[in-house]
């Protein structure tokens, strides 16, 4: 496995970094659209899908429109990325139904150590003692930063459980896949593009099942929940426009330069910088725990940062030459 160049480390870090920061923003979206207008969780993940390709396929129509051609086996690929992409966003509203928000953000984050493991089997990369001490690291973060000590949160039942373990399988197999769309010489923007385009398509079929699901609806009509609302629907163009569009693009763009692994670790810094942003913005309380989780998940992104520069620069040093 070829190990990232300094200069390939500081984009990486640099694009998962601000695809933490950016997507962090989601949340006080989605807050207020399922506060205020009741909005189910799947039309409104189906919605956000619509408007992101609505957003950049213009854009890549008059600035970059070769990067939508692909072959047929390209599309495949990107079919099933964008069925992986569903499945997560389904598998996460569902968790959140089942398990609350604090057990599911922590089952949902646990794709830091499946991406880790998974990515050494599949694509070769490397699993040295650093990366293990890092997702470690992380994850204790992440309960700290979810609140979820109390015993309460753990209530959970065999669905739940399994919709959790889920929704974190499916977040690390859409990071596999990221990575493994770059692999491919596919544009981040492509994948950005075609993944959202079918995952949209998905959404809307499991949407319109005859069974209800937790955040679904089964009539038809219901689709267009908002109505005529149109600071409902403009809010919600602004989440795809905004955050998601910029989120995932950069988290695309850091999956060129960084091992999937050590994009989603970074990532995991995201319910941090949501918890402050809640605090800054919407008057939320940041307990001490929260903050010293938020401080574990940062420590771990600066170890792992450290040791990867360290070894980058020892391997640029020469060999020292017999005497």
């Amino acid at each position: 496995m070829t190990r990232p160049a300094p200069s390939d480390l500081a984009r990486g870090y640099a694009a998962a970094l601000g695809a933490a920061a950016v997507l962090s923003t989601t949340a006080i979206f989605i807050r207020h659209l399922t506060v205020t207008y009741a909005m189910p969780a799947l039309v409104l993940a189906f919605w956000r899908d619509v408007f992101t390709v609505l957003t950049l396929l213009p854009i890549l129509i008059i600035l970059k429109p070769g990067l939508l051609r692909v072959t047929r086996r390209q599309v495949l690929f990107l079919g099933v990325y964008g069925i992986v992409l569903a499945t997560f966003n389904a598998m996460w509203t569902l968790s959140v139904a089942y398990n609350g928000a604090a057990v599911a953000t922590v089952l949902a984050y646990c794709s830091a150590a499946f991406t880790a493991l998974l990515g050494w089997w599949l694509l070769k990369e490397d699993l040295d003692w650093a990366k293990i001490v890092a997702v470690a690291l992380s994850l204790s973060g992440c309960v700290l930063v979810a609140d979820a000590l109390d015993p309460s949160a753990w209530r959970m039942n065999p669905l739940g459980i399994l919709t959790g373990v889920l929704s974190g399988l499916t977040y690390a197999g859409y990071s596999l896949m990221g990575r493994s769309a770059s692999q491919r010489g596919l544009s981040p923007w492509t994948s950005l593009v075609y993944t959202f385009a079918f995952a949209a398509a998905v959404l809307l079929l499991v949407a319109l099942l005859p069974v209800t699901l937790p955040g679904g609806t089964s009539r038809p009509a219901n689709l267009f929940w908002l109505g005529n609302s149109l600071p409902g629907w403009g809010l919600l163009f602004l989440l795809a426009a905004g955050p998601t569009v910029v989120g995932f693009g950069l988290y695309n763009v850091s999956l060129v330069y960084l091992p999937s692994s050590i994009t989603n670790l970074i990532v995991t810094l995201e319910p941090t910088f949501t918890a402050v942003t809640a605090y800054f913005l919407l008057g939320e309380t940041l307990t001490i725990t929260q903050a010293i989780g938020g401080v574990l998940i940062l420590s771990a992104v600066i170890f792992l940062r450290l040791h990867q520069g360290h070894a980058a620069r020892r391997r640029r040093e020469p060999e020292p030459v017999a005497a």
